[in-house]
């Protein structure tokens, strides 16, 4: 597996396994046994997921070195502010079954909970953050569907500028102004549902693609993510296609397809506006 290099120089392999919607019980062990089998050393999970135990009891059933694993957790929304970080980090590090995790996210700019004091519950969550890097508890610190604008209000006060973005980036859904704004500020892009929360797949210009590469629809998308220098984090329980999505480096997008591709709006949905969820 190849990696990324973050601006710290911590080494990230380039694809993640997603655990979003995976279930907390031998599904979701099951499911990241298999992707670990099949070589990916790259898990991304989140508190919010509700499954953190099943991806720590699958790591260590697999019997791979810790370090050699790269483990992604997420705080939850209603856990921001530093006290509340504090005490919800330690809670994941025990679920993980870890002492330490590779990258730690805010995972929603603006919650509900804190719509109204949210430029100051993010500085106070990141001084938290920041403090946890330093203690080596967290080899890196990022963000999620944080806007230009969030970004901007969190370097108000951030002593460390964040290493990740992690934001909805698939076929159709490319936020091209927030992906050049990271980009210029060497704020590496992760690209959570890749294949569109499997809409995708009932695209027909996606099929014809596929089709003269001689490669799945999923194939094509994760491909389509790493060309833009994005990194995808696919999800599936299905191990069959768990190591299909993985088989992505023998070929390479046509600069024409790349383009259709991307000009595909809307195809398989858009971002939600994290200034208005309800979450």
């Amino acid at each position: 597996m190849e990696n990324y290099t973050l601006t710290n120089g911590v080494k990230i392999p380039i694809i993640g396994f997603g655990t979003w919607q995976t279930p907390n019980d031998d599904t979701g062990v099951n499911a990241v046994l298999s992707a670990l089998e099949a070589g990916y050393r790259h898990i991304d999970t989140a508190q919010g997921y509700g499954n953190e135990s099943s991806v720590g009891k699958a790591v260590s059933i697999s019997g791979i070195p810790r370090d050699e694993i790269f483990i992604t957790s997420k705080l939850a929304n209603s856990m921001h502010g530093y006290d509340n970080t504090m005490s919800s980090f330690e809670q994941t590090l025990r679920d993980l079954g870890t002492d330490h995790l590779d990258l730690f996210l805010i995972h929603w700019p603006n919650p509900i909970k804190y719509r109204d004091t949210w430029q100051k519950t993010n500085a106070e969550t990141w001084k938290a953050f920041e403090e946890l890097y330093e203690a080596g508890k967290i080899r890196a610190i990022g963000i999620s569907n944080f806007r230009q604008h969030h970004i901007d209000e969190l370097m108000k006060t951030a002593k460390i500028p964040p290493m990740v973005n992690q934001i909805r980036l698939c076929p159709g859904d490319t936020q091209d102004e927030l992906v050049g704004y990271c980009k210029e500020r060497n704020i590496l892009l992760e690209a959570y549902s890749p294949l569109g929360t499997g809409k995708i797949f009932a695209v027909p210009e996606m099929k014809s693609i596929a089709d003269r590469y001689g490669k799945s629809i999923a194939q094509i998308c994760i491909r389509w993510s790493l060309q833009n220098g994005f990194l995808p984090l696919p999800k599936s329980v299905t191990p069959e296609r768990i190591r299909e999505n993985l088989d992505v480096f023998g070929f390479e997008l046509a600069d024409e397809d790349m383009k259709t591709i991307a000009g595909l709006t809307g195809c398989a949905g858009l971002e939600r506006d994290p200034d208005k969820t309800e979450f």
